[in-house]
């Protein structure tokens, strides 16, 4: 709800790990949204003194630096949650920029669905095969009776922030290799009942910067991000993960023929990371998970 001063009484929180001309592209757009949040918190695990000068200088005084002592986004997005002073905390990241309407159509949103998550269309910027975790899809959909992983944008996000820490927030056992901590939590979120909406009105842009094999890497961590997660519910005796794991396997069959068959290369598809990290991830969560019993 916008305040008598002009702005709108939410955080933006934006985890970094320093790469300071995306950062810079990113706070400038949000500098031009009109009106603007009440508060910016640039959560950085790099701890670059340059981050500093850069939020001031872009952002000024409604922006501060939250030093993030650990690794891995699901880390960050905790301290900005905990960090903020508003319950209402929107989430991008640094590799976004978002137009001039997005704080207004995230408090709207807010104020429509009390104590729901809001996610939204995420766009490509650049070369689309480029370009990871994207949405287009011009229709909203209530996901509340969903029960997977997967729905959740987490470059694009409204949060009830007190619901969510009470829920204990990201998972951040999922570290800089298990890039599945959105998901992980949009199924626990899911599966205990609570609203998430997508809503199309809520955009941000995601911009082309990685190179092949940055992309490759990528889709290794996400594949090895969800074996992770499998793992950590197997664990706790959830056999839904069964299904997954299979669904999974499936396709990433289909990505293989597909390069077999259309010679697709493999930086423009996500499902050739499946066989080269999810087994490892699978391993390595239940050799974490296991330490709870």
């Amino acid at each position: 709800m916008s305040s008598r001063s002009g702005v709108v009484a939410v955080t933006v929180a934006i985890p970094t790990i320093g790469r300071l001309e995306p950062l810079r592209r990113c706070l400038e757009s949000i500098s031009a949204c009109d009106p603007p949040p009440a508060e910016v918190l640039v959560v950085d695990q790099s701890h670059d003194p340059a981050i500093e000068g850069l939020v001031e200088g872009v952002v000024g005084d409604r922006a501060r630096v939250v030093l993030s002592y650990g690794l891995g986004v699901a880390r960050s997005r905790n301290d900005g949650l905990r960090a903020a002073e508003h319950t209402v905390v929107l989430i991008t990241d640094d590799d976004c920029t978002v137009p001039a309407n997005w704080v207004a159509t995230g408090d709207r949103l807010a104020a429509a669905y009390r104590g729901a998550i809001v996610t939204g269309r995420v766009l490509p910027v650049g070369d689309p095969r480029a370009v990871p975790s994207t949405k287009e899809d011009p229709i909203p959909v209530d996901l509340s009776a969903e029960r997977r992983g997967g729905w959740l944008f987490g470059n694009n996000m409204v949060l009830p922030r007190d619901r969510v820490l009470e829920l204990g927030g990201f998972d951040e056992r999922f570290g800089p290799e298990e890039a599945a901590e959105d998901n992980e939590f949009c199924y626990r979120w899911l599966k205990a009942g609570r609203a998430l909406r997508y809503e199309p009105s809520l955009v941000v842009e995601h911009h082309d910067w990685r190179s092949p094999e940055d992309l490759e890497r990528l889709y290794v961590r996400y594949a090895r991000g969800e074996g992770f997660f499998y793992a950590k519910h197997l664990r706790r005796g959830d056999l839904r993960m069964l299904r997954f794991v299979a669904r999974d396997v499936v396709w990433g069959l289909r990505g293989l023929v597909s390069g077999l068959v259309k010679g697709r290369e493999s930086w423009t598809d996500s499902r050739r990371g499946v066989f080269k990290g999810m087994p490892g991830g699978l391993a390595a969560g239940w050799r974490a998970y296991g330490k709870e019993r």
